[in-house]
């Protein structure tokens, strides 16, 4: 695996275009309540979408 340095502000605008990506899907998607497991399946979902990048 390849290290990459990145600087305080990179990592801060990565951590926000997550956090975004995440307030899309809950607020475009239909469903208003999500349980535990939908949550973590969306997060793994996000994760491996973002190491293929």
């Amino acid at each position: 695996m390849e290290v990459i340095d990145m600087t305080e502000k990179e990592m801060q605008s990565i951590k926000m275009s997550t956090l975004y990506e995440l307030r899309l899907i809950f607020t475009q998607g239909e469903k208003k309540e999500y349980t535990t497991e939908e949550i973590v399946e969306l997060l793994d979902k996000i994760a491996t979408a973002t190491e293929q990048r």
